[in-house]
């Protein structure tokens, strides 16, 4: 029972670490000397050297994605607490229902932000020399770990 907590706190450590990362980082769009995440575009030199940042469109379509990306943060964050109380207070047998709930609203979220992303940037930068950066990528990645993360809380069971 130890190692199956510490696999599944694992996987949850994982997912906050992704979508922190791909929050944060700025390589949502990358290509021909520019950078651009959630929050600014930057002017990169060719060793890759920032030189310039500025900060991103003010469009609806962006602050929903930032909106999205900074709440499935909150709710990543706010199911590991949870998971931690209900460890220690849940009666045997019981099921980690508001963990999960939690983690699968934060999957569900990265998911809205990045399709939002997906669709709508082709608005904000129109030059087809642009690529999906790691972060986007991360993003992705984040989405499916933390709705399989939050069915595994859901399908638990507290055993002494």
């Amino acid at each position: 029972m130890l190692l199956l907590l510490l696999g599944i706190l694992f996987l949850h450590v994982a997912v906050l670490v992704l979508l922190f990362v791909s929050t944060i980082v700025s390589q949502w769009l990358v290509g021909n000397g520019h950078t651009t995440d959630l929050w600014q575009n930057c002017t990169t030199s060719f060793s890759g050297a920032v030189q310039h940042c500025y900060s991103s469109s003010a469009s609806e379509w962006l602050q929903s994605v930032q909106a999205t990306m900074v709440l499935s943060v909150i709710f990543s964050v706010l199911a590991l607490f949870l998971f931690f109380c209900q460890l220690f207070t849940l009666t045997k047998g019981g099921r980690f229902y508001i963990t999960g709930f939690f983690q699968i609203l934060a999957g569900l979220c990265v998911m809205s932000a990045a399709a939002i992303y997906t669709v709508r940037h082709s608005e904000w930068h129109v030059n087809t020399e642009y690529a999906y950066g790691f972060a986007y990528i991360l993003a992705w990645v984040a989405f499916p770990l933390a709705l399989l993360s939050g069915i595994i809380y859901v399908i638990l069971r507290k055993r002494e």
